[in-house]
C-alpha cells in the first residue's frame, strides 16, 4: 500500500473514532446536550450523571465498540496498520472535527481497541480499571491507573507496535485527564455515580 492508501485508512479510523455516541444518544433520548451537565464530557461516566444507566451502558458499549471495530476491520485488510489505526480511532474520540476538536477522554475507545489489538492486554487493562473503580470509586483515577499499566502489560504480552501504540495512547489520555488529575490532587473530583 502506498502512502496515500495508509493516510486514507488512518483517516477512516479517525472518523470512526470521532462519532460522539454519548452526545448523540442523550440528545435522541431528549436529555439535551450532555456537554452542559456534570464534567461536560461526552463519555459514559458523564452520561451516567443524567441518572440514565441504560444510556450510560449503551454509550460505553458504542465508544468501546468503535475502537474494536477500527482494529478488527483493519486486521482483515491491512494487518500491519492495526496499531496505528488504534491510535487514529482514539485521536478521533479525543479530538473530533465535528465538535471543534473537543471530545471525550478516550478510555472506553482505548479499552475496545486494546481488546482487539491484544486481548490479554485489553483484559488486564479492563480488570485494572474495575478493581480501581471498586476500591476508589473514581473513574478518572481508575482510568489513569489502567492507562499507566497498559504499556507494561503490552511489553510482556504483545508485540512492539502494540506496546508503542499503547504508550502513545496513554500519554495522550494522561494529557486529556490533566483537569481530573488536578481535581484528584485537590480532592474535588466527582465519584462514580455522583452528580456534579
Amino acid at each position: 500500500m502506498d502512502i496515500f492508501g495508509v493516510i486514507a485508512v488512518l483517516a477512516l479510523g479517525y472518523f470512526l473514532g470521532s462519532i460522539p455516541f454519548g452526545l448523540v444518544l442523550t440528545r435522541l433520548a431528549g436529555l439535551g446536550d450532555i456537554r452542559q451537565i456534570g464534567s461536560g464530557n461526552i463519555g459514559a461516566t458523564n452520561v451516567l450523571r443524567t441518572g440514565n444507566k441504560f444510556l450510560a451502558a449503551l454509550t460505553l458499549i458504542c465508544d468501546s465498540g468503535k475502537g474494536t471495530a477500527a482494529v478488527v476491520a483493519t486486521a482483515h485488510l491491512y494487518p500491519s496498520l492495526t496499531a496505528p489505526i488504534a491510535v487514529a480511532a482514539v485521536l478521533g474520540h479525543l479530538f473530533p472535527v465535528w465538535l471543534k476538536f473537543q471530545g471525550g477522554k478516550g478510555v472506553a475507545t482505548t479499552l475496545g481497541a486494546l481488546l482487539a489489538l491484544a486481548w490479554p492486554v485489553g483484559l488486564l487493562a479492563c480488570g485494572t480499571w474495575l478493581i480501581s473503580a471498586v476500591l476508589f470509586r473514581y473513574s478518572s483515577l481508575s482510568s489513569l491507573v489502567s492507562l499507566a499499566l497498559s504499556p507494561l502489560y503490552a511489553y510482556f504480552l504483545a508485540d512492539q507496535p502494540t506496546m508503542i501504540a499503547t504508550a502513545l495512547i496513554a500519554a495522550l489520555l494522561f494529557y486529556r485527564h490533566k483537569d481530573n488529575i488536578r481535581r484528584l490532587l485537590s480532592r474535588e473530583e466527582t465519584k462514580i455515580g455522583q452528580k456534579s
